[in-house]
């Protein structure tokens, strides 16, 4: 009988209970009933000293497929407690591509004896994929690959790929190349089953299909695969020569790594990828924004100094200012989402920039008249007096429309300035409209109440 697979949080719950009771080999049986990607977000919800006891437990054949589906920041932790040989034996049957990833992370002396362990092959395959930048498609890539030449029949083809025994991972293609590697066009595997096996592979092939090249983003590549419907394309350089292949779980993997980390940035934490990190590192890592926040802080807190004689006078602005940087910094805030997420997405040109912009502005304006009439009434029924109504029911307009304006053009000029807009946007953009919307209020309460 096949077990139904538990869900995480039950699996933790179980794994947790086991090692509190300590019963070790019930511990190992839940973790060995589960798959290695399972058992990562497994470890990655334990703490340290609980996470080593799991890690343990694992099968040793497993070993490479769970480090590989492990943040940074615990795969490293992990391999710290790793001897050399057991690191060596975790590799043996890692994909090319995940061997990359991989050894980037391990001590030198490691990656050379991981290198050792490889057949003259694979290490030059190994190498081309180290030698891009891990967040490119040559990064990305695996060099495991299928070619064939344009002139053979499909029939030699099916022959050659029953001598091979196996296909890598998700493969739906092989791909076609010339005498020298250059890539001409891909063999879908449903064409290699479905045509007459007396055809000419050129006969067969999709010549249009356009590879992806090496030095392409990641990002570039998630946006190819999305518009393209791929389930795997091939890399090659700028002389087209093929260079490996990425397949949709690589993308998968991108895709949730891009919106995960675009949510710590929002947040300020850039590079935590452990929840259970050590209390120092965390600390570290989240005080140079809280350190900017405080800055920014004081920066508004100077321009209510300002109208420190207005405040004296009229008591009831300090009560409602709160409201007008508020609600500015909530504007801004959905501003700054659309635009960070259209810049990553591609979505924003210089062409359309003008029409997002006056659509930005009209819609702060429509918001803006529609909440500063509720509030400035609800204000006067509250106060009664019709002139706070109506300064803070303006003020509200205006700042309103700065946070528009703000939320537009703070993610653009950070991109140019190669700023990350999703790291650094949100504290700019808060800092604007606490600023504006303080000295809207203030300065107009200084103007026509004192």
């Amino acid at each position: 009988m096949v077990e139904t697979p538990l869900h995480s949080h039950t699996d933790l719950e179980r794994v947790l209970a086991a090692l509190e009771t300590g019963t070790i080999r019930q511990v190992q049986r839940l973790v060995r009933a589960l798959h290695p990607a399972e058992v990562a977000h497994l470890l990655e919800a334990l703490p340290p000293a609980k996470r080593r006891i799991v890690f343990d437990l694992v099968d040793a054949a497993d070993e490479g497929e769970v480090l590989v589906e492990l943040s940074d920041d615990v795969r490293a932790g992990l391999v710290e407690g790793m001897d050399t040989n057991e690191l060596v034996a975790a590799t043996a049957d890692m994909d090319l591509d995940d061997l990359a990833d991989f050894v980037a992370d391990l001590p030198e002396a490691v990656t050379t004896q991981v290198l050792r362990s490889l057949s003259q092959r694979d290490r030059e395959r190994l190498s081309a994929v180290l030698s891009y930048p891990e967040d490119s498609a040559g990064g990305l890539m695996n060099p495991d690959t299928i070619s064939v030449r344009p002139d053979v029949t499909l029939e030699v083809v099916i022959r050659y790929l029953r001598m091979l025994g196996e296909m890598p991972d998700k493969t739906d293609a092989v791909f076609v190349v010339d005498r020298h590697d250059r890539y001409l066009g891909s063999l879908f595997v449903s064409d290699l089953l479905t045509r007459d096996p007396e055809n000419s592979v050129v006969d067969v092939m999709d010549a249009t299909f356009q590879p992806i090249l090496a030095t392409m983003t990641d990002s570039e590549v998630a946006r190819e695969f999305e518009d393209r419907d791929l389930v795997s394309a091939p890399v090659v350089d700028e002389q087209r020569k093929l260079l490996g292949q990425i397949t949709v779980d690589d993308v998968v993997d991108v895709i949730r790594e891009q919106a995960d980390e675009d949510i710590r940035r929002m947040a300020g934490l850039p590079e935590e990828d452990d929840m259970f990190a050590p209390v120092i590192t965390s600390a570290r890592r989240r005080a140079i924004w809280l350190g900017i926040n405080l800055a920014t802080a004081f920066l508004a807190s100077s321009v209510v100094g300002i109208f420190q004689p207005t405040l004296n006078k009229v008591v009831v602005l300090a009560v409602l200012m709160p409201i007008v940087a508020s609600m500015g910094g909530i504007a801004g805030s959905q501003v700054v989402t659309l635009m960070v997420r259209g810049l990553a997405l591609g979505r924003v040109h210089d062409s359309n920039a003008r029409w997002l912009l006056a659509k930005e502005v009209g819609v702060a304006l429509l918001n803006g008249t529609g909440w500063a009439v509720v509030v400035a009434l609800g204000t006067m029924a509250f106060f009664a007096d019709w002139q706070v109504g109506a300064i803070i029911g303006a003020a509200l307009i205006i700042n309103l429309l700065v946070a528009a304006l703000a939320g537009f053009a703070v993610p653009l000029a950070l991109t140019k300035l190669r700023i990350d807009p999703a790291l650094a946007g949100t504290v700019v953009l808060t800092t604007v409209t606490d600023c504006v919307g303080f000295a809207a209020f203030l300065g107009l309460g200084t103007l026509f109440l004192t």
